[in-house]
Protein backbone atom coordinates (compact mmCIF):
# COMPACT_ATOMS: atom_id res chain seq x y z
CA UNK A 1 0.00 0.00 0.00
CA UNK A 2 1.14 3.16 -0.76
CA UNK A 3 0.98 5.50 2.22
CA UNK A 4 1.35 8.97 1.57
CA UNK A 5 2.70 10.98 4.59
CA UNK A 6 3.01 14.20 2.69
CA UNK A 7 -0.53 14.58 1.98
CA UNK A 8 -1.43 14.14 5.83
CA UNK A 9 1.22 16.61 7.27
CA UNK A 10 0.03 19.33 4.25
CA UNK A 11 -3.21 18.52 6.37
CA UNK A 12 -2.53 18.76 9.69
CA UNK A 13 -3.35 21.98 10.50
CA UNK A 14 -6.70 21.70 9.53
CA UNK A 15 -6.87 18.28 11.45
CA UNK A 16 -5.70 20.22 14.61
CA UNK A 17 -8.86 22.65 14.03
CA UNK A 18 -11.47 19.91 13.49
CA UNK A 19 -9.80 17.81 17.02
CA UNK A 20 -10.33 21.28 18.63
CA UNK A 21 -13.56 21.77 17.43
CA UNK A 22 -14.75 18.45 17.85
CA UNK A 23 -13.55 18.79 21.46
CA UNK A 24 -15.47 21.75 21.90
CA UNK A 25 -18.80 20.00 20.17
CA UNK A 26 -18.48 17.11 22.15
CA UNK A 27 -17.93 19.32 25.98
CA UNK A 28 -21.13 21.87 24.86
CA UNK A 29 -23.12 19.24 23.99
CA UNK A 30 -22.50 17.06 27.12
CA UNK A 31 -22.44 19.86 29.27
CA UNK A 32 -26.06 21.48 28.03
CA UNK A 33 -27.51 17.79 27.67
CA UNK A 34 -26.62 17.38 31.29
CA UNK A 35 -28.12 20.19 32.46
CA UNK A 36 -31.78 19.26 30.48
CA UNK A 37 -30.69 15.52 31.14
CA UNK A 38 -31.56 16.46 35.19
CA UNK A 39 -34.36 18.17 34.28
CA UNK A 40 -35.70 15.85 32.00
CA UNK A 41 -34.79 12.97 34.22
CA UNK A 42 -36.84 14.43 37.42
CA UNK A 43 -39.71 15.29 34.90
CA UNK A 44 -40.52 11.55 34.15
CA UNK A 45 -40.16 10.48 37.62
CA UNK A 46 -43.21 13.18 38.64
CA UNK A 47 -46.25 10.86 39.69
CA UNK A 48 -48.98 12.67 37.88
CA UNK A 49 -48.89 10.51 34.64
CA UNK A 50 -50.28 13.69 32.97
CA UNK A 51 -47.17 16.16 33.78
CA UNK A 52 -44.94 13.34 33.30
CA UNK A 53 -45.98 12.50 29.48
CA UNK A 54 -44.12 15.82 27.38
CA UNK A 55 -40.84 14.17 29.50
CA UNK A 56 -41.22 10.54 28.30
CA UNK A 57 -42.60 11.75 25.25
CA UNK A 58 -38.85 13.69 24.91
CA UNK A 59 -36.65 10.49 25.73
CA UNK A 60 -38.70 8.36 23.41
CA UNK A 61 -38.21 10.71 20.68
CA UNK A 62 -34.59 11.04 20.78
CA UNK A 63 -33.54 8.05 21.58
CA UNK A 64 -35.59 5.97 19.10
CA UNK A 65 -34.78 8.20 16.31
CA UNK A 66 -31.29 8.54 14.61
CA UNK A 67 -29.09 11.66 15.35
CA UNK A 68 -28.02 11.80 11.82
CA UNK A 69 -31.44 13.15 11.14
CA UNK A 70 -31.65 14.77 14.29
CA UNK A 71 -28.65 16.88 13.12
CA UNK A 72 -30.55 17.42 9.58
CA UNK A 73 -33.95 18.31 11.34
CA UNK A 74 -31.97 20.74 13.77
CA UNK A 75 -29.77 22.13 10.58
CA UNK A 76 -32.62 23.03 8.39
CA UNK A 77 -35.58 23.53 10.45
CA UNK A 78 -34.57 24.64 13.83
CA UNK A 79 -31.48 26.99 13.35
CA UNK A 80 -32.75 29.26 10.65
CA UNK A 81 -35.94 30.08 12.74
CA UNK A 82 -33.70 31.64 14.79
CA UNK A 83 -31.12 32.83 13.25
CA UNK A 84 -32.29 33.36 9.68
CA UNK A 85 -30.30 30.88 8.24
CA UNK A 86 -28.26 27.94 8.59
CA UNK A 87 -24.69 27.33 10.86
CA UNK A 88 -23.58 23.91 10.91
CA UNK A 89 -21.80 24.60 14.52
CA UNK A 90 -24.50 25.76 16.06
CA UNK A 91 -26.91 23.13 14.67
CA UNK A 92 -24.12 20.35 15.48
CA UNK A 93 -24.09 21.68 19.12
CA UNK A 94 -27.86 22.01 19.86
CA UNK A 95 -28.69 18.61 18.06
CA UNK A 96 -25.96 16.57 20.24
CA UNK A 97 -27.32 18.13 22.81
CA UNK A 98 -30.81 17.64 22.87
CA UNK A 99 -29.46 13.79 22.00
CA UNK A 100 -27.66 13.52 24.77
CA UNK A 101 -30.43 14.72 27.25
CA UNK A 102 -32.36 12.36 26.20
CA UNK A 103 -29.89 9.66 27.34
CA UNK A 104 -28.71 11.49 30.66
CA UNK A 105 -31.82 11.77 31.58
CA UNK A 106 -32.47 8.04 31.85
CA UNK A 107 -28.83 8.00 33.54
CA UNK A 108 -30.13 9.97 35.77
CA UNK A 109 -33.64 8.66 36.60
CA UNK A 110 -31.74 5.04 36.90
CA UNK A 111 -29.01 6.38 39.62
CA UNK A 112 -31.91 8.36 41.81
CA UNK A 113 -34.02 4.79 41.67
CA UNK A 114 -30.91 3.38 42.61
CA UNK A 115 -30.49 5.02 46.01
CA UNK A 116 -32.82 3.19 48.78
CA UNK A 117 -35.98 4.51 49.38
CA UNK A 118 -35.51 5.08 53.07
CA UNK A 119 -32.67 7.81 52.60
CA UNK A 120 -35.53 10.16 51.77
CA UNK A 121 -37.35 9.25 54.08
CA UNK A 122 -34.54 9.76 56.45
CA UNK A 123 -34.01 13.16 54.83
CA UNK A 124 -37.50 14.37 55.32
CA UNK A 125 -37.98 13.65 58.98
CA UNK A 126 -34.42 15.83 59.43
CA UNK A 127 -36.98 18.67 58.66
CA UNK A 128 -35.94 18.64 54.62
CA UNK A 129 -38.55 19.03 52.05
CA UNK A 130 -38.07 17.11 48.79
CA UNK A 131 -36.04 19.04 46.71
CA UNK A 132 -33.68 19.70 49.63
CA UNK A 133 -33.77 16.03 50.61
CA UNK A 134 -32.73 15.54 46.33
CA UNK A 135 -30.02 18.16 46.19
CA UNK A 136 -27.96 17.51 49.45
CA UNK A 137 -29.03 13.66 50.20
CA UNK A 138 -29.92 11.61 47.00
CA UNK A 139 -28.37 13.49 44.13
CA UNK A 140 -24.88 13.03 45.79
CA UNK A 141 -25.34 9.48 46.36
CA UNK A 142 -26.67 8.70 42.86
CA UNK A 143 -23.78 10.85 40.96
CA UNK A 144 -20.91 8.09 42.19
CA UNK A 145 -23.20 5.53 40.62
CA UNK A 146 -23.60 7.65 37.34
CA UNK A 147 -20.48 8.20 36.82
CA UNK A 148 -19.51 5.12 34.68
CA UNK A 149 -22.68 5.20 32.63
CA UNK A 150 -22.02 9.29 31.74
CA UNK A 151 -18.82 8.82 30.93
CA UNK A 152 -19.47 5.91 28.31
CA UNK A 153 -22.29 8.64 27.38
CA UNK A 154 -19.48 11.15 26.75
CA UNK A 155 -17.24 8.84 24.87
CA UNK A 156 -20.44 8.10 22.43
CA UNK A 157 -20.82 11.48 22.26
CA UNK A 158 -17.41 12.34 21.02
CA UNK A 159 -17.96 9.59 18.33
CA UNK A 160 -21.34 10.72 17.10
CA UNK A 161 -20.31 14.24 16.60
CA UNK A 162 -18.51 13.13 13.22
CA UNK A 163 -21.88 13.30 12.16
CA UNK A 164 -21.96 16.64 12.46
CA UNK A 165 -19.88 17.10 8.95
CA UNK A 166 -22.84 16.01 7.42
CA UNK A 167 -24.11 20.18 7.11
CA UNK A 168 -20.21 21.19 6.92
CA UNK A 169 -19.04 22.03 10.80
CA UNK A 170 -15.40 21.85 10.04
CA UNK A 171 -14.46 19.20 12.56
CA UNK A 172 -11.95 16.08 12.23
CA UNK A 173 -14.33 14.30 9.86
CA UNK A 174 -14.86 16.97 7.36
CA UNK A 175 -11.57 17.52 6.90
CA UNK A 176 -11.06 13.73 6.92
CA UNK A 177 -13.34 14.09 3.61
CA UNK A 178 -12.02 17.21 2.41
CA UNK A 179 -8.81 15.44 1.96
CA UNK A 180 -10.32 12.39 0.48
CA UNK A 181 -11.97 14.97 -2.13
CA UNK A 182 -9.01 16.21 -3.22
CA UNK A 183 -6.46 13.68 -3.18
CA UNK A 184 -8.80 11.17 -3.99
CA UNK A 185 -7.39 8.97 -1.27
CA UNK A 186 -8.93 6.86 1.04
CA UNK A 187 -6.55 5.36 3.89
CA UNK A 188 -4.86 8.61 4.64
CA UNK A 189 -7.91 10.68 5.42
CA UNK A 190 -10.01 7.97 7.41
CA UNK A 191 -6.89 6.10 9.10
CA UNK A 192 -5.70 9.83 10.59
CA UNK A 193 -9.03 10.62 11.50
CA UNK A 194 -9.77 7.16 13.08
CA UNK A 195 -6.40 7.63 14.98
CA UNK A 196 -7.58 11.20 16.26
CA UNK A 197 -10.62 9.57 17.32
CA UNK A 198 -8.71 6.63 18.93
CA UNK A 199 -6.73 8.90 21.00
CA UNK A 200 -9.28 10.85 22.37
CA UNK A 201 -11.40 8.56 23.50
CA UNK A 202 -8.53 6.55 25.29
CA UNK A 203 -7.82 10.02 26.56
CA UNK A 204 -11.24 10.34 28.21
CA UNK A 205 -11.56 6.80 29.44
CA UNK A 206 -8.04 7.29 31.85
CA UNK A 207 -9.51 10.22 32.85
CA UNK A 208 -13.30 8.85 33.88
CA UNK A 209 -10.87 6.11 35.16
CA UNK A 210 -9.02 8.28 37.81
CA UNK A 211 -12.05 10.19 38.68
CA UNK A 212 -14.32 6.92 39.50
CA UNK A 213 -11.38 5.46 41.50
CA UNK A 214 -11.14 8.83 43.23
CA UNK A 215 -15.08 8.79 44.23
CA UNK A 216 -15.01 5.47 45.20
CA UNK A 217 -12.45 6.45 48.08
CA UNK A 218 -14.47 8.78 49.40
Amino acid sequence: MDFQYNIIAEYAPFFVKGTLLTIALSVSGVFIGTILGLFIGLGQMIRNRYFAFPFICYITFFRGTPLFVQILMVHFGVVPLFSGQTNGIAAGIVALSLNSAAYVAEIFRAGIQSVDKGQMEAARSLGMNRIQAMRYVILPQAFKRMIPPLGNEFIALLKDSSLVSVVAAPEIMYWAQAMNAQYYRVWEPYLTASLIYLLLTLSLSFLLNRLERRLATE
